[in-house]
C-alpha cells in the first residue's frame, strides 16, 4: 500500500468514525423503514399499471371476439345469399381477428404472470417491512434505554468528579481559613506584646530598657510618696485619738481631786463645829 493509499485509508477511517459518532441510529432506522415503504409503494404502483395494461388488452380481446362473431354471422348470411365472395372476405377478417386474439391472449398471459410475480414480491416485501418495523421499534427502544443509561452513567461520573472538585475546594477553603485564623491570632499576640509599637519605633533596645527603668523608678517613687502620705494621716489620726484620751483622763483626775477637796473640807467643818 502506497503512502497516498494509506493516507486515503486513514482519512476515510476518520470520516467514518466521525459519521458514526454523529449518526443517530434511530433516525437511520426510520429512514430505512421509509425507504422500504417507498419501495413497496413503487411495487404497488407497478402492479396497478400492469393490471391496467392487462385490462386494456382484455377489453381489446373482447372487442375482437365480438368482431369474430360478427364476421362469422356475415359469412353465414353471405353463404345463404349465394355471395361466396362476401363470405370469403368475412371469413378472412374473422381469421385475422382470431390471430389478433391469440396474440392478445399471449400478452395477457404474460402480463398475468408478471402481475402474479409482482404480487408475490409485494407480499414478501410487505412481510419484510412489517418484520423490520417490529425490529426497528425494538431496536429504538433498546437504543433509547441504552442512551438513557449512558446519560445517567455520564451524569453520575460527572457528579462524582464535581463532588471531588467540591471536596478539594472545601479542603482548600478550610486550609486558607485555618491559615487566616492562625495569622489573626499571631497578630493579636504581637499586638498585645507591643511588638507592633517596637516595630514602629526608631529606638533601640537600650533606649527601651532605660525608659522601662525610668518608668519603674517613677512608679516606685510615687508608691513611696503614697505610703508616706498614708503614714502621716494615720499618725495624725492616732495623735488626735491620744489627745482625747489625755483630756478625758485629766477630767477624771480633776474630778477625783475635787472629791478629795470636798471631803477634806467637810472634815474641817466638822472639826470647827465640835
Amino acid at each position: 500500500m502506497g503512502i497516498l493509499s494509506r493516507a486515503s485509508y486513514v482519512i476515510r477511517s476518520k470520516l467514518n468514525s466521525v459519521l458514526n459518532r454523529a449518526e443517530d441510529p434511530t433516525e437511520t432506522l426510520d429512514y430505512s423503514y421509509e425507504q422500504m415503504r417507498d419501495q413497496l409503494q413503487q411495487v404497488k404502483r407497478g402492479i396497478a399499471d400492469l393490471t391496467t395494461q392487462k385490462k386494456r388488452l382484455e377489453m381489446q380481446k373482447r372487442r375482437l371476439e365480438e368482431n369474430v362473431e360478427k364476421h362469422n354471422d356475415q359469412a353465414r348470411t353471405a353463404v345463404q345469399q349465394g355471395r361466396e365472395d362476401l363470405a370469403r372476405r368475412a371469413l378472412e377478417k374473422k381469421k385475422t381477428k382470431m390471430n389478433q386474439i391469440e396474440d392478445l391472449e399471449r400478452q395477457i398471459s404474460d402480463l398475468q404472470n408478471q402481475q402474479d410475480r409482482l404480487i408475490d414480491q409485494k407480499n414478501e416485501l410487505q412481510s419484510r417491512i412489517e418484520e423490520f418495523r417490529t425490529k426497528k421499534e425494538t431496536m429504538k427502544a433498546r437504543h433509547e434505554a441504552a442512551k438513557a443509561s449512558s446519560t445517567v452513567s455520564e451524569a453520575m461520573t460527572a457528579t462524582g468528579e464535581e463532588f471531588e472538585d467540591v471536596g478539594r475546594a472545601i479542603e482548600r477553603a478550610e486550609e486558607q481559613t485555618e491559615d487566616m485564623e492562625a495569622r489573626a491570632a499571631a497578630m493579636d499576640e504581637l499586638h498585645e506584646s507591643g511588638a507592633f509599637d517596637d516595630v514602629l519605633s526608631d529606638k533601640d533596645n537600650i533606649d527601651r530598657e532605660l525608659e522601662q527603668l525610668s518608668t519603674d523608678s517613677g512608679v516606685e517613687a510615687e508608691l513611696e510618696t503614697l505610703k508616706s502620705d498614708v503614714g502621716a494621716d494615720e499618725a495624725e489620726s492616732a495623735a488626735e485619738q491620744t489627745g482625747e484620751t489625755d483630756e478625758a483622763e485629766l477630767t477624771d483626775l480633776e474630778g477625783e481631786d475635787q472629791d478629795e477637796v470636798e471631803a477634806e473640807l467637810a472634815e474641817l467643818q466638822d472639826e470647827e463645829s465640835a
